[in-house]
């Protein structure tokens, strides 16, 4: 009769384990895109009030009651929304007659090169490109609320999110505690996971803003020496688009080249485009080892690589928690060693020998 070798049965396990593992995943994902519209601002409101909550204990260590301290905290990130959203929106529309004329001759320009390089057919191209401008700031938000799926409406979910933000502030402690003792695993074990998990959001978001600060600096000083309009608006919108990691660094990009090519010229479109592509490309690459290296502790080529995969299997939630998730992981991996691991004992020093007796008589 054959029998299959040990090693043969437990990689059939193995593989059997795998696959359910994968069937539960599978489920899970299933059954959370069907209630996204409560998961979706749920989990944004859990990552902003990750990132703020120490706010919140050090205001309640001042003697504010920690619901006292989440309300301002909450106004605070509510007032800081309206700003930032004023400051790009509201410099689209106060422009949006000398931004439509200017796209006018981008578009223009554009149509001429593709014609000079044996392109036809794109005046087709340009009147799409004329009558979408005056509307973008209609459009951003469009695009925005479009983006979150299975939600009824954008006003719902800032609404839920700033619910869910407002309780989790409050209460987090609490709920942390609950989450430790009903994880499944040791108490200290739980505390570790839970605390790597929040730690490293902070970590994260902090690098994220270091690099953004640096983007909008560098983009926002070049389109004001080149005297590029809404040199402000630039700078915003690239720190802000910064936070959605590579597809907000080409967003920006694009919208300020595209100023600079309608209102400057190509030269100076030429030399805005070189602006970004050394603060998104070289400088970044100098700055960001530091800024992910100091916080995260990972490789940028480790949170390029888990940031592209996560964004493919989980998208824009992917793409935000990708990297954290992943240095959570790698710092409790490291701090469940050391708690499993003996303590070293001092080395002791041989006791000595002791001497032998004369014997009586002899010598």
């Amino acid at each position: 009769m054959f029998e299959a070798p040990t090693w043969f049965r437990d990689l059939g396990l193995l593989a059997w384990f795998l696959v359910g593992v994968g069937a539960v995943f599978v489920g899970a994902l299933f059954v959370l895109q069907e209630i996204s519209t409560i998961v979706a601002p749920v989990v944004a409101g859990g990552i902003i009030a990750a990132v703020a909550s120490p706010l919140v204990a050090k205001l309640q260590r001042r003697g504010i009651p920690r619901f006292a301290g989440a309300a301002l905290v909450l106004l605070l990130l509510i007032a800081i929304a309206i700003v930032v959203a004023l400051l790009v929106f509201g410099g689209i529309v106060e422009n949006s007659a000398e931004i439509k004329a200017a796209a006018k001759d981008a578009s223009s320009k554009f149509e001429s090169w593709a014609n000079d390089a044996g392109a036809n057919g794109t005046s087709d191209a340009k009147t799409s490109i004329e009558s979408a401008v005056p509307n973008a700031g209609g459009r951003l938000l469009e695009g925005a609320a479009n983006g979150i799926e299975g939600l009824t409406s954008l006003a719902f979910f800032l609404s839920f999110a700033a619910f869910a933000v407002f309780f989790l502030l409050k209460d987090g402690p609490s709920i942390r505690g609950f989450v430790d003792r009903h994880l499944g695993v040791p108490y200290p074990v739980a505390t570790v996971v839970t605390g790597n998990v929040l730690n490293s959001l902070r970590r994260y978001f902090l690098g994220v803003t270091i690099v953004a600060a640096f983007n909008a600096v560098v983009v926002g000083v070049g389109a004001l020496i080149l005297d590029v309009p809404l040199a402000g608006t630039i700078a915003v919108v690239t720190f802000v688009t910064a936070y959605v990691p590579f597809i907000g660094a080409f967003v920006s990009g694009a919208f300020a080249v595209m100023l600079a090519l309608a209102t400057q010229g190509t030269r100076t479109a030429v030399i805005m485009l070189v602006v970004v592509l050394l603060a998104n490309g070289t400088l970044q690459n100098i700055l960001q080892p530091v800024a992910f290296g100091a916080t995260l502790g990972l490789n940028p080529l480790v949170v390029l690589i888990v940031t592209i995969a996560a964004g493919s299997v989980f998208g824009m939630v992917g793409l935000v928690l990708g990297a954290p998730i992943t240095s959570a992981a790698v710092h409790i991996a490291k701090d469940l060693q050391l708690m499993g691991a003996p303590e070293r004992a001092p080395p002791q020093e041989p006791e000595p020998v002791p001497e032998a007796e004369p014997i009586p008589g002899s010598g």
